[in-house]
């Protein structure tokens, strides 16, 4: 199956890869490793095509944005999340560390507390 990696912010097709398994295709939320760039996923588009009367996934287009992976995200209930998830101002986010110190690291913030 053909996943086209495409910019979110300008639909430019970044590159095109073949996956076997549709099951191996990122999710919104989780990072994609492509050679020595990081991508997030924001968006998962399915594209049809239709063949004998019937429609069929013909490809998916995945939406990403250039991000390295922080060193602080971590996989926490089926999802990832920077920062500390036990920590009651965590967005518990791929995309936003908390509201407090967005910028982070957890361990300098003063307000860091449990749920």
């Amino acid at each position: 199956m053909r996943i086209e990696v495409r910019q979110i912010d300008s639909d430019r097709l970044i590159t095109s890869i073949e996956i076997n398994d549709l099951s191996d295709v990122p999710h919104p939320g989780r990072w994609l490793s492509l050679d020595d760039r990081s991508f997030l996923v924001l968006q998962r588009r399915h594209r049809y095509r239709l063949r004998q009367g019937r429609y069929e996934l013909a490809s998916v287009a995945l939406q990403v944005r250039y991000q390295q992976q922080p060193a602080d995200a971590m996989w926490w209930d089926g999802r990832w999340v920077i920062g500390d998830p036990h920590c009651r101002f965590n967005a518990r986010s791929p995309l936003l560390r908390c509201a407090v110190l967005p910028e982070g690291p957890c361990e300098r913030c003063s307000h860091r507390s449990p749920r």
